[in-house]
Formats: structure tokens, sequence, C-alpha cells
């Protein structure tokens, strides 16, 4: 757990540092400099595009966590790797580039009201956001593999949310129009993808140089089939991140989706411990499954089940304590998205806490079983929301995706400990959860201040000191408290 602390912790104080900078531009920025279209276009432009480069990955993403420890070898290029690992999802892109400019008509005429026109206005840049997203998202599995996490870190999360925090206020001080400011944010979103690239040329580890090798390291045949399972499992990750809002401009309007996607992004916040450590550990049971070492990787699955609990039991009880101050920030139709950060918040939790058995899965011999769950997700994700939105809207669609994610990962549990005897949770996990609505419900009886920024400030302060308090003596996570005590340590 040495290099998953380390790199996790860094990624963590990146990652939120990046939130602050989140909810600046999310909660406060952009809602009252930008109308609720807007808001929704440039969230559904980073949405379908991540969509388009997940599909032109063929799995070749989750390919890397599996494969790489086999080419692992600096001296020879990792036996060019990296050129396969770019080839193929490229390949992949051109397909798709040419299917989305032929079927352009049909979609058209599908998302032919006016909410949509908006978006259609800038179809053709998709395709250029996507090229970058694929490229990013190539570099940082290239990159996590390699144990090289806190770079994409900071560009993900602080750098690309400072230059949109300048950008929307070029945009609030009128010095350039909502045209140019949606080139601009296309831009940026781009140019990160660039940055991964100098990074992995400073590591000297940027072996693009053709080499044929990297097809006869492992059976080909068997490292195209992984990715292509994989590829079709990703389509239900893709389907649950993204279709609702596609079904909500559907049904709904654009407004509904910047509302939707606003409420989603106050949610994020819940997972992001959680994607910090994701980041190393993920090539860390890579090689437990290599090394064949299941207690060690029964080890990891609890201890890391425990840390995210922990962090995201406090995150979502402050959060949804503050919940009304946090919407009385922003223009009163954002209201709506209330319960939306409810629904997906307990669904966040919910999949944080067993969130490594999608990995556990993904990475062994019975990786062909996903298929049948995401095949499954997609299903229930798709049906829910087209069950569930026209009766009750946005929240229909939150409620959907908490269905969809509480099924799948259930399903995903019980298969892991059913096949390799390993499952997440200890006793200790309960008395998280208890102490987790016992801070909640203490934290109701403080009496509301008038000033909502104060009130948060409270609120959270006292929320923090005794859930933490509370943590600690009942060692209820002992990777937490020897944390504290290690940081003690190094403060004295």
């Amino acid at each position: 757990m040495g290099v998953i602390k380390k790199q996790g912790i860094q990624n963590t104080i990146v990652s939120y540092l990046g939130m602050v900078l989140g909810f600046v531009n999310v909660i406060y920025l952009m809602p009252n400099f930008l109308s609720p279209d807007q808001v929704g276009l440039t969230k559904l432009l980073i949405s379908v595009s991540a969509m388009f480069a997940q599909f032109s990955a063929l799995g070749f993403a989750n390919m890397t966590f599996k494969f790489f420890p086999y080419y692992r070898n600096k001296e020879q290029e990792h036996q060019g790797f990296f050129f396969m690992l770019l080839l193929i999802p490229m390949a992949g892109f051109l397909l798709l580039t040419l299917l989305v400019i032929i079927f352009k008509p049909w979609v058209l005429q599908y998302y032919k009201a006016e909410d949509a026109a908006l978006l259609l206005k800038y179809y053709n840049h998709i395709i250029l956001l996507a090229f970058f997203t694929l490229l990013y998202i190539l570099q940082d599995a290239y990159l996590k593999s390699l144990y090289k996490t806190v770079v994409s870190s900071f560009v993900q999360d602080l750098l690309l949310r400072v230059l949109t925090s300048v950008l929307v206020a070029l945009y609030a001080f009128n010095w350039v129009n909502f045209e140019t400011f949606v080139y601009l944010y296309i831009g940026i979103n781009c140019a990160i993808a660039l940055v991964l690239s100098a990074y992995i040329i400073f590591l000297k580890q940027f072996f693009i140089r053709p080499n044929f090798q990297a097809f006869k390291v492992r059976p080909f045949k068997e490292v195209l089939g992984y990715g292509m399972f994989s590829f079709i499992g990703n389509i239900s990750s893709v389907i649950i991140n993204n279709i609702d809002s596609l079904m909500i401009l559907n049904y709904l309007t654009l407004d509904a989706v910047g509302i939707f996607m606003t409420a989603n992004f106050v949610t994020s916040t819940i997972r992001i411990p959680a994607q910090s450590i994701l980041k190393i550990v993920v090539p860390q049971v890579s090689d437990y499954w290599r090394d064949h070492n299941l207690p060690a990787l029964k080890s990891l699955y609890q201890r890391v089940t425990s840390i995210n609990l922990v962090l995201g039991s406090l995150l979502f009880i402050g959060i949804w304590a503050n919940i009304d101050n946090i919407f009385a920030i922003m223009p009163k139709v954002y209201n709506e998205g209330k319960y939306v950060f409810f629904f997906l918040g307990l669904a966040r939790l919910f999949d944080i806490a067993t969130g490594l058995n999608g990995v556990i899965l993904l990475t062994s011999d019975k990786f062909r079983y996903d298929l049948f769950f995401n095949a499954l997700l997609a299903i229930i994700t798709i049906g829910t929301n087209y069950i569930f939105i026209p009766l009750y809207g946005i929240n229909g669609a939150a409620f959907a995706s908490m269905l969809a994610i509480v099924s799948i990962n259930l399903a995903r549990l019980l298969f892991v400990w059913y096949h390799f005897n390993m499952q997440p949770f200890v006793w200790r996990s309960l008395t998280i959860v208890a102490i987790a609505a016992l801070v909640f419900g203490v934290s109701e009886l403080i009496p509301v201040l008038p000033n909502n920024f104060l009130d948060i400030a409270v609120r959270s302060a006292f929320i923090s000191m005794l859930y933490g308090i509370l943590i600690l003596v009942s060692n209820a996570s002992p990777d937490a408290a020897n944390f504290w005590k290690n940081l003690l340590k190094r403060i004295r």
C-alpha cells in the first residue's frame, strides 16, 4: 500500500483543490453568468465527445491494465506497447468518424427541436474534441500502468478548471462572445491531452516508433479479444454516464440538461478520494493476478473499500447537510436539482464502497462474465430512464441511474464473492455507516445561520470534527487511524 498511499494522497490533494475550483465554476460562475441551456451545451459537448472517444478506444484502455505488466521493459521500449495502444484505437476513431458523418442527417432530424439547435450547431466540433479526448484516455491509462498518476490528476482536476474559470470570467466581462467562449472551451479540453504527451516525453516513455514485437509478446488474438470484451463492456459505462443527459434532451429541454448535470457535478465530489486511489490501484490489482497473490488482493479490496467508505460517507452527509445553502448560491431555477444530488449521491457512495469488484472481475480470468453484467446494466439504465424521465423529469433520471448503479454493483459483488471468495466489507463497515448517520442527525440540530457561507463553514466544520473523532475513537478504519498518527508524527 506504500505507493498507493503516497500517490493516492497526492492525487487526493490535487483533486480537492480542483474540487474547490470546480465548485466555484459549476456552483457560482457558470450558473450566474451563463443561461441553463448554455451550461447544458458545455456539459453535453464533453459528454458526447467522451462517448465518441470511449467507443473509439475499442477497450484498449482497459487492456493496458491487464497486459502491460507482461510488456514492461523500458530498455526495450516496452516492446512496442505504446505504439500498439495508439494504433488500434486510432483506427477505431477513423471508422467511427465516418459513421458520425454518414448519420449526421439522421441525428439532425432526431434532435430537430429548438432546444437542441445549440448542440447541433457545434456537431462537427465534437469530432475534434473526441479525438483529443481519446488521446487523453489512452495516455492516462499508459501513465497509470507506469504508476505515474499525479500529473494526470493535476491536468484534469486542476489545470482544466483554472482555465475554465478564466474563460467564464472573459465571457462575464463581455471580452468574448458565447461562440468564441465555446471554441476556447473546446480548445482547453483538447489541450490537456497535449500536456500528457509532453509529460510522457519528459519521462522518456514516449515510444511510438513502429514496433510489431508488441503483437508477439502476448498472442495478439488474446489481447484483441480482451480489448473487444472490454469495449463491449465499456458500452454500458458510456451509457450510464451519458445516456441520461441525452434522454433528458429528448424528453425535456437543454435547460433541464444544464440543471441535471450541474447537480450531478456536486455528486462527483463524493468519488474524488476513490478515483484518486483507483488510479494507482488498478495496475496493482493486475500485478496481484499475475503473481496469483489472492490474499494480498483480498486485503487490498477490503482496505480500499474501508478508506472509500470513510471519506465518501463524510462527503455525502457533509454536502446533504448543506444542500439548501449550496442551491441558494445559484439562481432559483437550479433548485430542481436538489433530489438529483440525493439519488445520485447515494448511488456514488454505494459505487465507491464496492468499486474494486469491477476492476477485480475485469482483470481476472473470468473477465468475459463482465460482458453480461454490462449488458444488464445498459438494459436497466435505458429502461428505467425511459420509464422515470417522462414521469418525474430530472429526478426520475437520477433515480433511474441510482437503480442501475446499485443493481450492477451488487451483482458484481456477489459474483466476485462466490468465485474468488472475497468481498469488500468487514464488520467495521457497519460502524462507519452508523457513525455517518449519527453525525448527520446531530448536525440537523444546529440552528440555521443567516449567512449561507457562514452556515456552510460552521456546519461543515462541526460535521468533520465530530465524524473524525468518532471514526478514530471507534477504530472503524485502521488505515484512517494510521494515516492520522503518521501525520501527527510528521508535524511534530
